[in-house]
């Protein structure tokens, strides 16, 4: 029974992630309340799995590290760059206390795996992580948002993919060049109709 009270602990605490609004909303000078810990972790869950396979990775690893990649910003919080200057987060004793003392040890030596950043699992993980956020720059910048796009593109007349340069795997990057090409709305553009089907 003491085990099962531990899981469905931690079951109520991952499920405060949803309400965890991400910070570089500050910066980014949007007001996005969709951009949770929770959204997030679970796009980049979906491309950790398609870098896994493009990679021939371990699926299972790469997909559990970016499920938890963000779990300790639960007890900690998401920091923007402004915050990191001047808040220290005690992580690993976050990940001691949070996931070390589950009844299975395994998102703990997921999590610190993923944390060395030296398996291709961890490194995919990590370009998951980094992946989602081109994506969502990209979004930004689609509806307008100027920061997004110095973000996206840097500073200057010379426009440069300057987020492709942080990511690591040959097929991240690849990915990466092609959400910078598509544009966020093109995934409907054959499906639209306006009337609905009669059979």
């Amino acid at each position: 029974m003491k085990e099962e009270k531990r899981i469905a602990s931690f079951l109520f605490e991952i499920g405060t992630m949803r309400k965890l609004i991400r910070m570089h909303r500050q910066v980014l000078l949007t007001d996005d309340m969709s951009d949770s810990i929770a959204s997030h972790s679970y796009r980049v869950s979906i491309i950790g799995w398609f870098l896994a396979k493009e990679e021939k990775a371990d699926l299972y690893k790469t997909v559990m590290m970016c499920l938890l990649h963000d779990m300790g910003e639960v007890r900690s919080g998401d920091q923007n760059y402004v915050h990191k200057r001047y808040v220290k987060v005690f992580e690993e004793e976050i990940d001691k206390e949070q996931l070390g003392t589950l009844p299975h040890n395994d998102f703990k030596i997921l999590i610190d795996e993923y944390e060395k950043r030296e398996s291709k699992e961890a490194i995919l993980a990590k370009d998951a992580d980094l992946l989602d956020q081109i994506l969502l720059l990209r979004e930004y910048e689609w509806q307008g948002n100027k920061e997004a796009a110095i973000w996206l593109h840097g500073k200057g007349k010379d426009k440069i993919n300057v987020q492709l340069g942080r990511l690591k795997s040959k097929s991240a990057k690849k990915i990466g060049a092609a959400i910078y090409k598509e544009n966020p709305s093109d995934w409907w553009n054959n499906l639209w109709t306006p009337d609905n089907r009669k059979i």
